[in-house]
């Protein structure tokens, strides 16, 4: 790293601290000539996700989007915040474990669909009626059957 002030390319690290979650490293750095210190900030570099909608768009991938989502699925329903913000973080942490930085939205919907379908079946019918698209009455009561 060099100096910001005389630009010298050989710093010394005097202090090293990582942050509370642990993605970002502080570190405190003196130069050895003009003997002045700054402090640099390391975190790794994300992969942006792109996400393959169904016309075959791509977007990139929203965490905000996906929250919201399962937000309206669990209105009024028994679920509450904070296994909503688990199920995201579980999704995204599954779409961070594949080998492609492209997914298939479906395939996130399926995700979310599982889970919701163990944890709050009112939620699972209203987010499935989105994601399957259900057309006809009849859709939604073969789904509805399925649960029971």
């Amino acid at each position: 790293m060099f100096c910001i002030f005389c630009k010298n390319n050989d710093t010394d690290v005097i202090e090293t601290r990582l942050s509370e979650d642990g993605s970002i490293v502080r570190r405190r750095r003196e130069c050895p000539r003009c003997k002045k210190r700054f402090t640099t900030y390391e975190k790794v570099e994300e992969v942006s996700i792109l996400i393959i909608k169904r016309d075959g768009r791509r977007e990139r991938f929203n965490r905000e989007k996906l929250k919201e989502g399962i937000i309206r699925a669990c209105e009024k329903t028994a679920v509450a915040a904070d296994q909503i913000e688990k199920i995201v973080e579980e999704i995204e942490q599954e779409i961070k474990e594949q080998e492609t930085t492209e997914v298939e939205s479906q395939m996130i919907g399926r995700w979310v669909a599982k889970k919701l379908k163990t944890l709050d079946k009112i939620a699972y019918i209203r987010f499935a009626s989105v994601f399957k698209r259900f057309v006809e009455v009849e859709d939604l009561e073969k789904e509805v059957k399925k649960l029971l």
